[in-house]
């Protein structure tokens, strides 16, 4: 095999860097992910994930964890509502008879991003996560590669793997394609204890969703893990427009002020979200690399996952296209149909670019959909085709 003793280095300890680690590990590939947290609980885990039957799910079939996922899944928590400014439901299939199940095409399950975490981390072989370790550099050593990190530890690799999300330190040193600006700024939020804090908004999610759409703006939010919602305010700005406003989302009366503000026309039940949320909200502008983007394959260097093809959030493609990334990558480079390694991660780039790029595309265009202004309508539409 081509690994056969050789160092593999993942940098990133997300779903796409654990889940490939475990594929490796079943090929007896000598593998250590590295992760810049101090921990696995150091801090918290964001919304949570659907996996699709064809991409997050296949691999966590490959993986052999799909009987740990059902048991830790979120049932019913993919159920949706579609409503307006005004909380008015359009569309609802929290009634639905018909019970989703896996194996179905358009079943879309949710999972809690710590509780996937954990399932990908008792997977692995002990000590194959070196916590605390933030790459800062590496250069070119033999074969291979000299990593360093921040704790002022160093770690040699026969072949370096890039996970480490949208800003990717890595990246750099196989290309210097930069992501651009989609036009579209997020403000995240949680709330914890939301049948207490915010019961009004635990009873319109009911457990599931929701999607508001209205004057070329969106709430998106949904149920999380132990009795708390993650949610977004989702709007159209310049690119500066994050780090002109952090600081109001520091400080409780301004954050509200904003929204009463800038969501104007919106219903006073959604003032709940603001009111309630932990402070403080992240700003988070949304980019996406370029749908043509190449470069020249290395025999010793690649990058799966946000680090490779960054896409906006708005078709919740993004971590099931990372997984099938480390899926497809481990099949190749445990393949022997290939000489050399460089063959291998060449194949496996050029079946990933064009992949990826087809769901970026989609993903930017259903971000312009929702943010237009018969949003409302075109969403609408979209389901119900569905």
């Amino acid at each position: 095999m081509l690994l056969k003793n050789k160092k593999v280095a993942i940098i990133g300890g997300g779903p796409a860097g654990l889940t490939l680690a475990r594929l490796l590990q079943l090929h007896a590939v000598d593998v250590q992910v590295f992760e810049r947290d101090l921990n696995q609980d150091a801090r918290v885990q964001g919304s949570p994930l659907d996996l699709h039957e064809d991409s997050g799910l296949k691999a966590l079939q490959h993986a052999g964890l799909i009987e740990q996922f059902k048991q830790h899944f979120m049932p019913k928590a993919d159920r949706k509502k579609i409503m307006n400014a005004q909380a008015e439901v359009f569309l609802s299939d929290h009634d639905d008879l018909l019970e989703r199940k896996f194996g179905d095409p358009d079943f879309r399950p949710e999972i809690d991003r710590g509780a996937l975490r954990k399932i990908l981390l008792d997977s692995l072989l002990p000590d194959t996560v070196q916590w605390n370790h933030q790459f800062i550099s590496m250069q070119k050593q033999a074969n291979g590669w000299r990593l360093h990190f921040k704790n002022n530890t160093t770690f040699y690799a026969d072949l370096v793997i890039a996970a480490d999300g949208a800003n990717s330190k890595v990246r750099p040193y196989l290309t210097d394609i930069r992501a651009f600006y989609s036009g579209i700024t997020m403000l995240e939020g949680y709330i914890s204890n939301i049948k207490q804090t915010a019961p009004q908004i635990d009873q319109l999610l009911n457990g599931g969703k929701i999607m508001a759409f209205g004057h070329q703006k969106n709430l998106l939010m949904g149920q999380k893990a132990d009795d708390e919602i993650g949610f977004y305010a989702s709007f159209k700005a310049e690119e500066s427009w994050s780090t002109a406003h952090q600081a109001i989302f520091l400080d409780r009366i301004k954050t509200k002020q904003w929204f009463k503000c800038f969501y104007s026309e919106w219903d006073a039940i959604w003032d709940n979200l603001f009111e309630h949320a932990s402070l403080p909200l992240i700003p988070r502008p949304i980019y996406c690399m370029p749908l043509d983007q190449t470069w020249r394959t290395q025999a010793n260097l690649t990058l799966i996952g946000d680090a490779a093809h960054l896409m906006p959030p708005f078709a919740g493609e993004g971590v099931n296209v990372a997984m099938l990334d480390a899926l497809n990558l481990s099949e190749y480079l445990s393949s022997d149909h290939f000489s050399t390694l460089q063959q291998a991660i060449g194949s496996y780039e050029q079946e990933m670019r064009p992949r990826a790029a087809k769901m970026a595309e989609y993903s930017l265009a259903n971000g312009e959909r929702m943010h237009a202004i018969n949003a409302l309508q075109n969403m609408l539409n979209f389901f119900q085709s569905h």
